[in-house]
């Protein structure tokens, strides 16, 4: 059998989504009908795509090849095909599961951010992925990764409940203001500072310096002036475009 049809792979896949599915149903169940904020449940949605397959790679892993990955992230943005309105209006399962992310502020434009930021975000990944991994740097592209999986992934719930002071973004094919707090912010710094002291085993005493002075700060201005719900794409880049010069010093 072709590789890109390898059983484990598929395996991997069909859990990932129907695990997916499960929780944005019940995200969605709890946004519609027990009050609860999507700014929340859109986040608990966010660590599920982030450690799902942290998870499954440890009991379900496949072959890790270019054509499996790039196939994993074609899936990864056409699946937002079944939400499109014709559909979620007559199949109330999908209707539910896409009120778990579609927060009132992003009306009308909640599908097509989405999409387009998992779109753009693998159009940086996979490159950078093959140059670091010609230069053998793998482990360090795990860095941007975790910052906006976990830094980002709090942002947003930690600046909704404490966030006090306020900063506006701007967001793509709209003119309307949009509000990000520095306590959020600072989820993103401060993550920043602990994921790249945990990769310091990857670094010279001289790059893990410059590392925690600049990468840190950077990740946070990415975050803070990337487009609205456009963060992954600007922080995947902005960190492997620091990363990469560091590893030159």
């Amino acid at each position: 059998m072709d590789a890109i049809f390898e059983l484990s792979f598929l395996l991997n896949q069909a859990i990932s989504l129907t695990a997916l599915c499960l929780i944005q149903y019940t995200n969605g169940f709890l946004a519609e009908h027990k009050n609860v904020k999507v700014n929340y449940t859109r986040k608990i949605n966010h660590f599920t795509l982030f450690v799902i397959p942290i998870l499954l790679n440890r009991g379900y892993a496949y072959d890790q090849s270019f054509g499996l990955f790039a196939l994993g992230a074609f899936l990864a943005v056409f699946k937002f095909i079944f939400y499109i309105k014709p559909i979620r209006d007559r199949v109330p399962v999908i209707r539910t599961m896409f009120s778990s992310f579609d927060r009132p502020e992003d009306r009308p434009h909640t599908l097509l951010w989405l999409s387009t930021q998992t779109a753009a975000g693998y159009l940086v990944l996979i490159p950078m992925g093959i140059l670091f991994s010609q230069l053998g740097l793998m482990e360090l592209i795990l860095i941007p990764i975790l910052i906006y999986g976990i830094g980002d992934g709090l942002a947003e719930p930690v600046g909704v409940r404490f966030g006090k002071h306020k900063y506006a973004a701007y967001a793509l094919f709209s003119d309307k203001k949009y509000f990000r707090t520095f306590e959020g912010s600072a989820c993103v710094l401060i993550t920043s500072i602990i994921v790249v002291i945990a990769h310091y085993t990857f670094f010279t005493p001289l790059q893990l310096m410059v590392a925690l002075a600049a990468i840190p700060i950077l990740m946070t201005l990415a975050e803070a002036f990337s487009p609205h719900t456009w963060d992954s794409p600007v922080m995947f880049l902005v960190g492997s475009l620091s990363l990469l010069a560091i590893s030159f010093i």
